[in-house]
């Protein structure tokens, strides 16, 4: 499981810097043909393992509901946020990553309730929950690059 720990930060490593070094509106526009924004992807890869990890093992969130109800599957971008939102969700991309790892660590995920996800993956454990996780934020790593191409086209 330290493989997927290190490859989740890598992975936030990297969004970081897409937050850190696009400019604002680009990060909030969304393109012809696309149904988010780079913002949108960023903060939705933050608060889906909050569903995965806390909410299927019956377990509080680690970060504030509001955020995970705005940003969940389903959701769509609604507006640019406040610079309080966009400096919790930059914090969260790392603290929440090690918050997960050290419940992970401490057992804290023993009640996990079987999930079937989008693309019909099975998800029976944290493990496989964690697993999961390095796939669908790649998934929205590849959006984000799609989303940058388009803008550099428009």
């Amino acid at each position: 499981m330290e493989k997927i720990f290190d490859i989740l930060l890598k992975n936030r490593k990297i969004l970081h810097d897409f937050l850190q070094n696009t400019p604002k509106e680009e990060l909030f526009k969304v393109p012809e043909g696309f149904n988010n924004n780079i913002w949108w992807n960023i903060a939705h890869v933050v608060v889906t393992p909050q569903l995965l990890m806390y909410k299927l093992s019956g377990l509080d969130f680690t970060i504030e509901e509001e955020l995970v109800n705005k940003y969940k599957k389903g959701t769509s971008p609604d507006g640019e946020p406040s610079k309080e939102e966009m400096e919790k969700i930059s914090a969260y991309l790392f603290s929440t990553v090690k918050h997960i790892e050290l419940d992970y660590q401490h057992g804290k995920f023993k009640n996990f309730q079987e999930y079937m996800t989008s693309p019909k993956i099975g998800l029976n454990s944290p493990e496989d929950a964690l697993s999961f996780n390095v796939f669908h934020e790649g998934l929205h790593l590849g959006a984000i690059l799609a989303l940058k191409k388009a803008l550099a086209q428009a």
